[in-house]
């Protein structure tokens, strides 16, 4: 509560408030010639301190392309692939490119969902999903460091194109026989990139994981591969995985086990896909090796590349009628939600054949099978 007095011809304002620590303190300013005005400033001042601001804060303004970028650098830069690395690196550029020079401060929600919509006009909806989240994990760190006190990403509606959206590329049960065969009539022992063509067929792995893995993470006994890191190609160093759901036991068949077995023979270090030049393939070298192979095979898949593997995986499994919580959880996804979202075509491919099984079932209760029939 502000006290107001006049004094000397003049009206002051006197403002208790209760600092960060939990103790009070004042704040004060004279020299106005009326009440009013004297009253006016006091219940900016107190709108401030309800919203965070407190009277005796220092104004430190931050351009937001600028803030998102340290931040990227300070907090995230050091945990996360190259490949998430550039996804930021993106954004960021989004945001020069928009905001130019404006500060965080002086963005409202309707500039930013100004920006979403510009934005969303000639991006695919996961991509302006992406982006938005990125965006909004920055701008709650903001808050978090009491530069601004509103979240200016809190619902706004997120634009997209549709015709910018592209099914998800994998290959059908010929096409994957083919692959694999032919990757594994080409292994190399100096040279890897086959290999971890036919560990991502096998398992649905992400690149990063299959960079990073050891020989500790094989199991041949129990055919199995633990996922407890990933590999920043760049620097060739181990970080941690994408998120806590992504460290996972897969469980593998004989075929990736005997090549585990045969590669252990030729063991350069403690990461497996260690080449003649002593590093992983990078992301450019193993798509390199599997256009290479596409073309030899005379497979023709637009924009398909090395992830698309996991894709081809999961269309494999839901071919073979898999259950989709089991598939979820060896893709390392934190939730059921995440793998319908991602794989909703494949889904509903998936779908329409499971949908005339059903309808077997069905029949079968009014023209139920005989003891033998169903004993055979």
């Amino acid at each position: 509560m502000a006290s107001i007095t006049k004094r000397f011809g003049s009206w002051q304002t006197r403002i208790s408030y209760k600092k960060r620590n939990g103790k009070y303190a004042t704040f004060s300013k004279a020299g106005f010639k009326t009440k009013k005005a004297a009253q006016l400033y006091s219940n900016s001042i107190e709108d401030n301190i309800a919203l965070g601001i407190l009277p005796n804060d220092k104004k430190n303004s931050h351009v937001f392309a600028e803030y998102f970028n340290s931040w990227f650098e300070d907090f995230k830069k050091a945990k996360i692939s190259e490949r998430t690395q550039h996804r930021y690196i993106i954004t960021y550029h989004e945001l020069q490119n928009y905001f130019n020079q404006t500060e965080i401060e002086n963005i409202t929600r309707r500039k930013y969902q100004q920006f979403i919509n510009a934005y969303g006009a000639n991006h695919a909806k996961d991509t302006v999903k992406k982006v938005n989240s990125l965006i909004r994990a920055c701008v709650h760190n903001a808050i978090y460091e009491d530069m601004i006190t509103k979240d200016f990403t809190e619902n706004v509606e997120l634009v997209f194109n549709p015709k910018k959206s592209r099914k998800i590329e994998y290959l059908n049960m010929q096409e994957i026989q083919q692959l694999s065969a032919y990757s594994l009539n080409h292994i190399n022992k100096n040279f890897t990139s086959h290999q971890m063509i036919l560990t991502a067929i096998y398992t649905g792995m992400r690149l990063g994981e299959i960079q990073g893995l050891q020989w500790k993470d094989i199991n041949t006994d129990f055919k199995t591969i633990t996922v407890r890191h990933a590999l920043n190609e760049s620097t060739q160093e181990l970080i941690p995985t994408k998120n806590e759901s992504s460290n996972r036991i897969i469980r593998i068949n004989q075929d990736l086990t005997d090549m585990f077995i045969e590669m252990k023979q030729h063991k350069r270090a403690d990461l497996i896909f260690i080449n003649q030049y002593g590093t992983v393939p990078t992301s450019a070298a193993v798509n390199k090796t599997l256009r290479e192979s596409l073309k030899s095979l005379n497979i023709k898949r637009a924009g398909f590349h090395f992830h698309s593997l996991r894709h081809t995986h999961v269309a494999y499994l839901l071919y073979c009628g898999a259950d989709l919580y089991a598939i979820s959880k060896r893709l390392g996804h934190s939730d059921l939600a995440t793998t319908t979202r991602v794989y909703s075509y494949l889904i509903e491919e998936y779908k329409v054949k499971t949908d005339n099984k059903i309808e077997q079932y069905l029949d079968d209760i009014t023209a139920p099978k005989s003891v033998k029939e169903i004993a055979e």
